[in-house]
């Protein structure tokens, strides 16, 4: 049986309270380079896209859920599948957990866990694939924990106004 909840925390889908939480996310300039975010997003924009953000998987061709502590139901983070492809059985996977003293407590690894069962169990995906950036350790090493392989490595490929920067391929495949 497939849940979404885990010992210590659970995944849900966003709601209009999570404005402001989304807000600070999509306007913290230290994550723009994850999602290639170039200018602050208004909350009416956040607000409109969540109204929106309940559309169906397959129609949206994304899912972004929440990551909450399950004591406190208080929301941590957020985990993304993105560029879904039905046809190929196939998604991105993406994942932040916003402040510092959340991480590095398995709470991205159980999240992770959490998603790759929903994604291999309901929406009945062959692979779910992740970018991440050859600087990015702590992301890299989460991934290869939870079963990704490196599959790949974009040379320069993304450029933060003074360097570029490699980025590695991960991918899982359900067997």
């Amino acid at each position: 049986m497939v849940s979404l909840k885990g010992d210590n925390i659970f995944l849900r889908a966003l709601e209009p309270e999570d404005l402001e939480f989304v807000h600070s996310i999509e306007n913290d300039i230290n994550f723009w380079e994850l999602s290639d975010t170039k200018q602050p997003y208004s909350r009416f924009i956040i607000k409109e896209y969540l109204k929106n953000a309940t559309q169906d998987i397959f129609e949206a061709k994304q899912l972004r859920l929440a990551i909450c502590d399950n004591r406190n139901s208080e929301v941590i983070g957020l985990i993304d599948l993105y560029d879904f492809n039905p046809i190929h059985k196939r998604a991105g996977l993406g994942i932040l957990i916003k402040e510092e003293s959340n991480r590095g407590k398995g709470v991205g690894k159980e999240a992770l866990n959490l998603l790759l069962d929903y994604a291999f169990k309901i929406l009945n995906l062959h692979q779910v694939y992740a970018s991440i950036s050859e600087m990015n350790e702590a992301s890299l090493n989460l991934f290869q924990k939870t079963g990704f392989k490196k599959i790949g490595l974009k040379k320069d490929w993304t450029y933060d106004g003074k360097t570029y920067r490699n980025e590695f391929i991960l991918q899982r495949i359900n067997i």
